[in-house]
């Protein structure tokens, strides 16, 4: 409604933002407020968009973990919460089906989904104690290295 109303897009810019949130990584709303964001103020205005939708959930959570080991000594609270937990590996394992479906069939997606599988099934069975930061930059690094390799043998290729 905001968006309409100060004209910062169009129905149609917002109908396509909603596709492409759909279907990227995290929460839609995060998604929207930073394309908004860039559009109207560029990374100054994305930056700022995201921290505007995201801080005050975070303070919130922030404030109940202050208070959790309290709530959890309550029996139906810790029973909501190992539900809550069963649901989440639910809707994760959804994801993991629905990207696997849409995943390309090429030997190299497949490897790396292979690879990323067996590194988390080892983490959890072995119980190291990895941050999901130290994992996402690891993953960066491998991502970022495995584009640099194939965009240096495109390029080797087209001079030929």
């Amino acid at each position: 409604d905001v968006v309409l109303s100060y004209g910062w897009l169009t129905e149609e810019q917002i109908t396509y933002m909603v596709a492409v949130s759909e279907s990227t990584p995290g929460p839609i709303m995060v998604n929207m407020a930073t394309y908004v964001g860039s559009s109207q103020a560029g990374i100054l205005g994305a930056a700022l968009a995201t921290i505007a939708v995201v801080l005050p959930s975070f303070c919130i959570i922030f404030l109940i973990s202050m208070f959790l080991d309290n709530f959890l000594e309550i029996a139906w609270i810790a029973h909501a919460f190992m539900g809550i937990k069963i649901a989440v590996g639910i809707l994760i394992l959804d994801a993991a089906i629905r990207m696997i479906k849409k995943m390309q069939k090429k030997p190299l997606p497949i490897a790396i989904m292979i690879c990323a599988f067996l590194i988390m099934l080892l983490i959890d069975v072995f119980a190291f104690q990895l941050s999901s930061i130290t994992l996402m930059l690891i993953a960066a690094v491998v991502s970022l290295t495995l584009f640099l390799i194939k965009g240096s043998n495109g390029k080797a290729g087209a001079a030929k």
